[in-house]
């Protein structure tokens, strides 16, 4: 079973965030330019939040007043789950479905080194069993 802190090692994870105080209209384009569908929310070094694709529409459609202008305090989740490096991919994919999260910031000891979505997640353990079931199938057959 792979962990997050190996998963991590394999590709190249820019973790990209934005200050509460930043605009709405700032974090959206940083999603677009970078094709991620959340930013983590970081004040001082630490994680205060998270804001994702989500929150804009659930907000788009609860807030009559929303503006390209708001801040993203304003909008961000601010129960944020998140994942140790040691820990399993399975068992994000465990508190993902258990928490309704698609993404989860990594963080070891007070520090942010990464995040993992749920994409991430399901591509890797697929490519894992895909790997089993061949290394079970030569083993059958009798191939090396």
């Amino acid at each position: 079973m792979i962990n997050v802190s190996q998963f991590l090692k394999d590709r190249q994870n820019k973790v990209l965030t934005v200050s509460p105080d930043d605009s709405v209209s700032k974090a959206l384009k940083v999603m677009v330019d970078n094709n991620v569908g959340a930013l983590v929310v970081v004040k001082e070094g630490k994680v205060v939040g998270i804001f994702s694709e989500r929150d804009f529409v659930r907000n788009t459609i609860v807030n009559v007043k929303l503006s390209m202008d708001m801040l993203i305090k304003e909008l961000m989740s601010v129960k944020v789950c998140y994942v140790r490096p040691e820990q399993t991919l399975e068992e994000c994919m465990a508190l993902m479905t258990d928490k309704h999260a698609r993404h989860l910031p990594v963080i070891e000891g007070e520090k942010l080194i990464g995040i993992v979505s749920i994409g991430d997640i399901v591509k890797s353990l697929i490519a894992e069993k895909e790997f089993t079931i061949k290394q079970l199938e030569n083993y059958i057959s009798g191939g090396f």
